[in-house]
């Protein structure tokens, strides 16, 4: 993972050794409560793990300097999910457990540049695909999407991971401990978990998806990739995989307190061929950004394109574009 600096231009890119190496889908960031910097990471490969960061030290908003190199000084740990319920971060530090030379790590160093080996010397939990990883504002709960993982057979399923052959994705929601919002305890060795949704049509038992029961026909999704929150604690979830199901790619919104909890509805569909990716709000919810990734990608020439999106002029190929949703009255996206 590389740092940045938007607000400084002669600043330069700091790789964060610290947080591990891996094929990092999602790096996202929550100051606990007692002020030290938490990041959530996704490993997005078959069989791969969650990750977590805690810093050392506590940032302090009112002095932005004290979070310049946060990241290079505290524990990486990965996960362990159980059967009854609960979830454990297991600390990747060299000399604890099965992390020491005699094993293979020579050092600290050597425990990140190995982290998958590390991870799996430690009997983390082999995942379907881990993409992005994103902390609900309101609740403080934490949710962590499961895209796919089409390798998995009978033999390797797991509490967190319950479908062989698991084409469709599914979305875990992880518990901290402490209380809600501002309240919740980042930094705990254990939380509790729960499968919020598992993904598919729910007419096709042998999918076995779990959407709320009044899941529309054009509500439930696959493939769940990138999420976002909006202000009021709404999931949305960014779709990537649906066009292998002959279903377009899209963002979805879905409650997840109360009566409708596990319910989604259909905000955006996606051009010919495109995914959607990194869907992010405004502060005050009244407008989305959302990334759409190559239209008609499968198209070999231009003459072959199914779509133009977003100029459809003749000659003008389709073109990955940014876009921005807003509802005509300026109420918040989704009220």
């Amino acid at each position: 993972m590389v740092e940045i600096d938007p607000y400084d231009p002669t600043s330069k890119p700091v790789k964060r050794t610290a947080l591990g190496r891996m094929s990092h889908e999602a790096s996202t960031v929550v100051v606990n409560k007692d002020g030290r910097v938490v990041v959530y990471m996704g490993d997005d490969d078959y069989f791969e793990y969650i990750y977590r960061f805690v810093s050392a030290e506590a940032y302090d908003p009112a002095n932005p300097a004290s979070g310049k190199d946060l990241l290079d000084d505290g524990v990486l740990s990965v996960a362990r999910f159980d059967a009854d319920g609960t979830m454990t971060w297991l600390p990747l530090v060299h000399g604890q457990g099965k992390l020491t030379a005699k094993n293979g790590f020579a050092d600290q160093a050597e425990v990140l540049l190995k982290t998958r080996s590390a991870a799996d010397a430690l009997g983390a939990t082999p995942m379907d695909r881990p993409e992005d990883i994103e902390t609900n504002p309101v609740t403080g709960r934490v949710y962590a999407v499961m895209t796919k993982n089409k390798k998995r057979d009978q033999s390797k399923v797991n509490p967190a991971n319950t479908r062989p052959e698991n084409l469709w994705g599914h979305i875990v929601e992880l518990i901290p401990p402490g209380g809600r919002g501002i309240e919740a305890d980042h930094t705990a060795e254990k939380y509790e978990w729960d499968l919020f949704v598992l993904c598919g049509n729910p007419k096709e038992a042998a999918v076995g998806a779990t959407f709320h029961p009044d899941t529309s026909d054009n509500g439930w999704f696959v493939c769940p990739d990138n999420i976002t929150f909006d202000p009021a604690g709404r999931l949305w979830v960014a779709t990537d995989g649906a066009n292998d199901f002959d279903l377009p790619d899209g963002v979805y919104g879905v409650d997840t307190e109360g009566a409708a909890r596990g319910l989604p509805k259909l905000l955006f569909t996606c051009p010919h061929g495109a995914e959607a990716t990194g869907p992010c709000f405004t502060p005050d919810g009244t407008t989305l950004f959302l990334s759409v990734q190559h239209p008609a990608e499968d198209a070999e020439t231009l003459d072959k394109a199914a779509t133009l999106w977003p100029d459809f002029r003749d000659g003008q190929p389709p073109r990955p574009s940014v876009v921005a949703i807003r509802r005509k009255d300026g109420q918040p996206v989704g009220a």
